[in-house]
């Protein structure tokens, strides 16, 4: 068999194996793994390294506007570049409906700002305005294009549906075989908290901390989940940054609840007392929901060992530390007007690598899981994910033994700080291919802009787990009443 590439002398890791062997890739595709393998127009020697599949990341916000106008610091250009310095081979950032925009506009102005991607990439669209035209037409036409996540949000005034909202769209969903995120807090609790904290003047970045209690979070995962029971319609928990938000989510799926869930590199890294720092260097660190504290850190990696979630995420939110971007309404704003968000799309696998398999809390097989496989899998990305013939060649080849202290030179984006700045991480990408095409190679930019592609994405695989049925809905409990959710 003829190669364009192979890939030889590495240690193989997938989800479920690890062995010594070669990968032959021809088309952008893998098409034979063994012990050996000759030939290659192009042969890279892996030098003994880790060979997986290439990281992707479900939870990015790249050229998008928030609610309130800020436009994040990276495009698709800079956010996918730093991806991949990162070990991604994809990507799935939002595409954000705003109130009175159509869901075909959006997703066209989204073409048009990833066409300059040097990874592959899909959307989960973000849905605010959940309008009987969009629900009844436009989100089933790009169901149909391959687009089978959004997100909703149950939280700030100009984003949050209502428990009604996410009712009909859930329902939109199951039917077409999407899947459904969502951002889990409660809305009120929140403005009570910004209230009482503004009327006593504490309005400086640490209360942030203290303005979004941990019920909150969990109130509205619970909410959430009951909401998506009643129709049964799967449901997927971003950003989970509590213990009892985890445990939640831990206990639902024990008793076989459609669900899905992650965790963020932040809530397992950084804690509130980054936000405490002397004048308005805190503003960092505001990100939502907020960071935690050390106890609660150490639940979530708990749950991380447990399988509790289907991956860590960066939810990488880049805003600049200058008037651009946190400080678009003023250097001395208040904390809720602040822009929420941190970059982090480079640093997440290098810290779950370094935090996770170096130090023992998680194997090399469940690295892989967590970073790239069970988002492929989660959100219908089924060519990639794996390293198995007929897979496309997104792979990384990982040094594990080399140690660096993080740095913003390191990230390749486009903002002026990493949260992570000076944290000592071992494990490092080297090589990244996207279709077999090397994107980085010992930290040089090897593409051309515009090299990524969309990827249309499968429906969800609603045999995930056992469901729900409400009493209500069932007709043989409920008088023969067929009621379809």
């Amino acid at each position: 068999m003829e190669f364009d590439t192979v890939i030889h002398g590495g240690t193989l890791v997938t989800a479920s194996e690890t062995s010594k062997g070669d990968i032959g890739i021809r088309d952008g595709r893998i098409v034979a793994l063994a012990e050996s393998l000759p030939g290659g127009e192009r042969r890279i020697d892996a030098g003994g390294r880790l060979v997986m599949p290439g990281g992707i990341e479900a939870h990015a916000h790249i050229a998008q506007e928030s609610s309130s106008g800020i436009m994040g610091a990276d495009d698709y250009l800079s956010g996918s570049i730093s991806a991949a310095f990162g070990g991604n081979s994809s990507f799935i950032p939002f595409a954000a409906q705003h109130r009175g925009q159509s869901i075909d506009d959006v997703i066209a102005t989204y073409d048009q700002r990833a066409a300059r991607s040097v990874i592959d990439y899909s959307y989960h669209l973000i849905v605010t305005d959940p309008t009987a035209e969009v629900l009844e037409d436009q989100l089933p036409r790009a169901f149909k294009r391959g687009i089978t996540s959004f997100k909703v949000f149950m939280t700030y005034d100009m984003m949050n549906i209502g428990d009604g909202g996410m009712l009909d769209i859930l329902t939109v969903a199951r039917a077409h075989g999407a899947i459904t995120m969502v951002h889990a807090e409660n809305n009120d609790m929140i403005k009570w908290m910004n209230k009482r904290l503004a009327a006593a003047d504490l309005t400086e970045p640490k209360y942030h901390a203290i303005s979004r209690p941990e019920l909150a979070e969990e109130e509205a995962i619970n909410r959430a989940v009951s909401l998506a029971k009643l129709v049964d319609a799967p449901l997927f928990i971003v950003h989970v940054s509590t213990a009892g938000g985890a445990a939640i989510v831990q206990r639902e799926k024990l008793a076989g609840t459609r669900l899905f869930a992650e965790t963020c590199p932040q809530y397992l890294a950084l804690t509130r007392e980054k936000l405490d720092q002397p004048g308005m260097e805190g503003a960092k660190f505001v990100c939502s929901p907020p960071l935690r504290d050390a106890e609660t850190q150490e639940a979530l990696w708990r749950h991380v060992q447990a399988g509790t979630f289907e991956s860590v995420s960066s939810d990488h939110a880049p805003y600049r530390f200058d008037d651009t971007g946190k400080f678009m309404n003023g250097r001395d704003t208040p904390y809720p007007k602040i822009a929420n968000g941190m970059p982090g799309i480079a640093a997440r696998l290098p810290y779950l690598f370094s935090e996770g398999v170096v130090k023992g809390r998680i194997s090399l097989n469940e690295f892989v899981a967590l970073s790239s496989t069970n988002a492929a899998k989660t959100f219908g990305v089924t060519k990639k994910g794996g390293l198995a013939p007929g897979m496309d060649a997104d792979i990384a080849i990982w040094n594990p033994e080399v140690t660096r202290n993080t740095t913003l030179a390191d990230q390749h984006d486009n903002m002026d700080y990493t949260p992570f700045e000076g944290m000592e991480l071992t494990g490092v990408p080297e090589i990244v291919l996207n279709r077999g095409a090397i994107i980085v190679e010992h930290g040089e930019l090897k593409c051309q802009e515009g090299q990524g592609r969309f990827v249309p994405r499968a429906p969800v695989d609603l045999g995930k787990g056992r469901g729900y049925l409400a009493k209500e809905l069932d007709p043989v409990r409920n008088f023969g009443a067929r009621i379809a959710p």
